[in-house]
């Protein structure tokens, strides 16, 4: 099924007296702090692949505090538009047309994000 996505750009006339203006420094701060969020995770993603690849390959760990442990999980995704349209295709009806009508009959769900460049 499709989504759509939606910016919604709020200009400056809104401005308020009761609110306190964003400034330069704020979104600096955060644009920054996003840069350093970015480094710690890609730290984080060399640090669980050593880890994970030497548990594969049968590693012991050090007595202590922590323990690794690689966690398998299985999950099943089932292709839900395809089993429709073969159903509705069952009851001879046009199976992608009424997907087409079911998304368009679907109500979007409104998410709004904070886009700071």
């Amino acid at each position: 099924m499709a989504s759509t996505s939606k910016v919604i750009t709020f200009s400056s006339p809104q401005i308020s007296s009761e609110v306190e203006p964003i400034s330069q420094t704020e979104l600096a701060l955060l644009l920054s702090l996003r840069g350093r969020l970015k480094q710690l995770q890609d730290e984080i993603a060399t640090e669980e692949a050593s880890v994970k690849t030497r548990l594969e390959a049968g590693a012991l760990i050090e007595p202590g505090d922590h323990t690794a442990e690689l966690k398998e999980n299985n999950r099943r995704n089932v292709a839900w538009k395809a089993v429709v349209v073969r159903l509705a295709e069952r009851l001879k009806m046009n199976g992608e047309a009424y997907c087409d009508r079911v998304l368009a009959a679907t109500k979007p769900t409104k998410t709004v994000s904070l886009e700071v460049h």
